[in-house]
């Protein structure tokens, strides 16, 4: 449970990042206008794309997955059950290393995980996903990263507390 305390720091953390976001508006009347046939030339060639996406490939979302369990030392269904998350889904994230989880079930791993925000994002990049400092739900679980609040419970609760959906039992 949560206290009083920190939810109290929780709402001022989500109410400083969401201020600071900052937004530019463009005025059309400022723009030229833009040729856009010209745009879609093509300018590489197929081979140098292949070449491109060969070199700067990223393990996949299941090989950061699981060298992130190792370094655990836990076993498979410690890290499904904490993560809230049921045995086929996990089985499907093992099974199909082209298989990439939502954005829940991702951030759920990372707290079962109780990975830090650079190991986090880590993971969310291999899925393709990140926290957004403009986002209260995103906002709310870098908070629990940063006080290392690794109770999925107490994840929840917070959530709960700007009514966001909760982590848990979300199926996707």
């Amino acid at each position: 449970m949560l206290e009083d305390k920190l939810l109290i720091e929780l709402k001022k953390y989500v109410k400083n990042h969401l201020a600071s976001v900052d937004f530019i508006v463009c005025n059309s009347a400022e723009y030229e206008e833009i040729n856009f046939s010209e745009c879609f030339k093509p300018s590489i060639q197929p081979t140098e794309l292949d070449d491109y996406i060969n070199k700067s490939r990223k393990p996949t979302f299941n090989q950061v997955l699981f060298s992130f369990i190792d370094k655990a030392g836990a076993s498979d269904a410690e890290i499904y059950k904490k993560a809230g998350i049921d045995r086929r889904h996990f089985s499907k994230i093992k099974s199909n290393p082209d298989y990439r989880p939502g954005k829940n079930s991702t951030i759920a791993l990372a707290i079962a995980l109780e990975l830090n925000k650079k190991d986090t994002d880590k993971l969310l990049s291999a899925a393709g996903y990140s926290l957004s400092e403009s986002d209260t739900f995103d906002l709310v679980i870098q908070f629990c990263l940063e006080k290392r609040i690794y109770n999925l419970h107490d994840v929840n609760q917070a959530l709960d507390y700007f009514r966001l959906k909760p982590l848990a039992g979300v199926v996707e």
